[in-house]
């Protein structure tokens, strides 16, 4: 193919639309935050409001929610999630409260977590939680405004 002169302005005005657009479209997150399709590195999600601690869920006790597979320690725990998951599912689909609430995600470890409000919070380590905490009403409100456009 010859490029024609026609051809290379085009090309000059096209490129940066598409430089801009396409990675956003390729780079949208799901919904919800799972490591190879499991929730909360497979931690039970009913355990941070029963046993105040996240507990490692039973990889053949399982519930199948927005996509994503959730491990339970227990039947009774799974039962009371798939009864109301929003109940016990974490906020902005398990990515790290703080980095949503600054406008991007991030991933969460199952030690980094918050109930604030009967909600569950997660964070990509302790030591972002410890800046999460410093303003939980602000970062839940900014958070708020983000989610879920945050997903790209």
């Amino acid at each position: 193919m010859q490029l024609t002169r026609r051809h290379l302005l085009t090309l000059a005005i096209t490129a940066p639309a598409v430089a801009t657009f396409a990675p956003r479209a390729m780079a949208a997150a799901p919904e919800i935050y799972a490591e190879n399709g499991i929730a909360v590195d497979g931690s039970d999600v009913v355990a941070y409001f029963t046993q105040s601690a996240p507990i490692a869920g039973d990889p053949a006790i399982t519930a199948d929610y927005m996509g994503a597979t959730w491990r339970f320690a227990s039947e009774a725990n799974r039962d009371a999630f798939t009864a109301d998951p929003a109940r016990y599912a974490p906020q902005y689909g398990g990515y790290c409260a703080y980095a949503v609430s600054q406008g991007y995600t991030a991933p969460t470890v199952p030690e980094a977590w918050s109930i604030v409000d009967d909600k569950l919070y997660l964070n990509f380590s302790t030591s972002v939680r410890s800046r999460w905490e410093r303003d939980i009403p602000g970062h839940i409100a900014a958070a708020d405004a983000n989610w879920p456009s945050v997903l790209g």
